[in-house]
């Protein structure tokens, strides 16, 4: 048996050899140019543009906004759930007021809203 296989082995390699040196004298197969392989890719980068990357940015831009609008008396939510009064705001962070005589520093990255008091806080219906 192991004779055989030995045998159909040689075989297959016999006449493998002429086909593989036909092959080598042909020029290889070319790819796609480079023109094709930009125009397939374009659209996939303007997609990630439009629906990532753009929406990211605008986003930071209003948060950004909106951190650089905060006044004393607003009233903003943090990103650890905490509510509190603004009393005192410094280039980088914010004095909040939780309770009466709780007052607690923040960093002013960390506001992820700001309630005015003119705006109604929704009801929990």
């Amino acid at each position: 048996m192991r004779d055989k296989l030995m045998v159909s082995g040689l075989v297959l390699t016999m006449m493998a050899a002429p086909a593989l040196a036909q092959a080598a004298g042909t020029p290889p197969a070319q790819g796609p140019s480079l023109i094709t392989q930009l125009l397939f890719f374009l659209p996939l980068i303007l997609i990630f543009y439009f629906l990532l990357i753009r929406p990211q940015q605008q986003r930071a831009k209003k948060h950004a906004e909106m951190i650089a609008a905060v006044k004393r008396g607003d009233t903003v939510v943090t990103s650890g759930g905490l509510i509190g009064k603004v009393n005192k705001v410094n280039d980088t962070e914010i004095t909040l007021d939780l309770a009466e005589n709780v007052r607690v520093r923040v960093i002013k990255a960390m506001i992820i809203e700001v309630r005015n008091k003119a705006e109604p806080v929704p009801a929990n219906d």
